[in-house]
């Protein structure tokens, strides 16, 4: 074998360097290349682009219909829990594609009876959990939670394929960027207090993921991403609620923060085990716990101010209160959400999103690598 590198690798390696020195402008340049042609997104209220509206979601935060939601990009509400863009818009916006729109408000199918041309779908919907609902309500959890999970999000998308033609599905596997977005952090927020034990949850969390993970690779699915937990002990809602002593080096909720890290650990553990199943597919983990932890380590590294308090809501010291938060009529919004992590106490700014994005596509906090995903994607083109 020849110790030369191809001119295919070539070609390709020079696309993702083309790729990712132009991540921030990709969208305006209408003949730079695809990597994908699509994009099907999963997640929950950090990766939902329109598949809540207001009155939906956990209790506290029914308000993303309203300004000032979607003030700093869209400059109206689009029911995106931010002031403007998430990640997998700007994950979108990188591979010169549209945002995705939200499976919800689909017109499915055209004359024909088959879909319509789109360049993916975000299946996404806010306050999801990975466990079932079923598990909440016999365990007298249910609250005032959203009954959707990774299941009905894997529901929408068996519908989405029904109403696709056998050389769209071909092209779908073929072509397409699977972007499961983190979720299960809703299913140990909701059994905070309870006699349900964090172990428990990682348990039937990280089965019922793994699960989903392989019904999709299954299916026939190639490249796929998943991202981690964040850094949950430095969000605001964590912040407010738990005890001052509670706190690890940087500041942040040090129980909280364990146990994102420990389920990040089973998570990683699982798709090790998968990439060995199906080697034919890449399997991508994104590190959001240690990206996120970067930014909080070395906010103004990222024009970042304040790590903290919520660029919206009210109260001191974190202006952050549960049943005041963000679009209710006492709330208050900054003067710069760019300088925030936290938007309205649970979600981040757009600012933050964008970081995020930067981080996972250049390969910073993703194992193996992004560019490695996208080489393997070109070397079948």
């Amino acid at each position: 074998m020849s110790s030369s590198i191809s001119p295919l690798l070539t070609t390709a390696i020079s696309v993702a360097i083309l790729l990712f020195s132009t991540i921030s402008t990709a969208a305006t340049i209408p003949n730079i290349h695809r990597p994908f042609n699509k994009i099907y997104a999963f997640g929950d209220s950090f990766t939902d682009t329109g598949n809540s509206r207001s009155g939906e979601g956990p209790a506290g935060f029914g308000h993303l219909s309203s300004p000032p939601y979607g003030m700093t990009f869209f400059r109206r509400p689009t029911n995106r829990y931010s002031d403007g863009r998430l990640t997998i818009d700007f994950v979108a916006e990188s591979m010169n594609l549209p945002f995705l729109p939200p499976y919800l408000s689909l017109k499915t199918t055209n004359a024909n009876g088959t879909a319509t041309d789109t360049h993916g779908v975000n299946f996404a919907v806010s306050g999801s959990t990975v466990i079932k609902h079923a598990f909440f309500v016999k365990n007298n959890l249910s609250l005032d939670m959203t009954p959707q999970s990774i299941e009905t999000e894997l529901a929408w998308f068996e519908k989405y394929l029904e109403t696709l033609g056998t050389n769209q599905k071909v092209s779908l596997f073929k072509d397409s960027l699977f972007w499961i977005g983190e979720i299960g952090v809703n299913d140990y927020a909701y059994t905070l207090g309870s006699t349900v034990s964090s172990d428990t949850i990682r348990e039937l969390s990280i089965s019922t993921f793994t699960r989903f993970l392989e019904t999709l690779l299954n299916k026939g699915v190639k490249y796929m991403l998943v991202q981690g937990h964040p850094a949950t002990g430095c969000l605001t809602l964590a912040m407010s609620l738990a005890a001052e002593d509670d706190r690890d080096s940087l500041g942040c909720v040090q129980s909280a923060n364990n146990q994102s890290y420990t389920h990040n650990l089973a998570l990683q553990s699982k798709l090790k085990q998968l990439r060995i199943k199906y080697p034919s597919a890449t399997i991508v983990y994104a590190d959001y716990w240690n990206a996120y932890r970067a930014v909080i380590k070395h906010p103004s590294k990222y024009g970042i101010t304040e790590k903290f308090k919520a660029c919206c809501g009210i109260g001191e010291p974190y202006n952050f209160q549960v049943f005041q938060t963000c679009g209710t009529d006492a709330a208050t919004v900054c003067k710069d959400p760019n300088q925030y992590i936290n938007w309205d106490g649970v979600h981040l700014t757009e600012a933050m999103y964008k970081v995020m994005a930067d981080m996972f596509l250049d390969g910073t906090f993703t194992r193996p690598r992004f560019s490695d995903l996208l080489i393997k994607k070109l070397n079948y083109l």
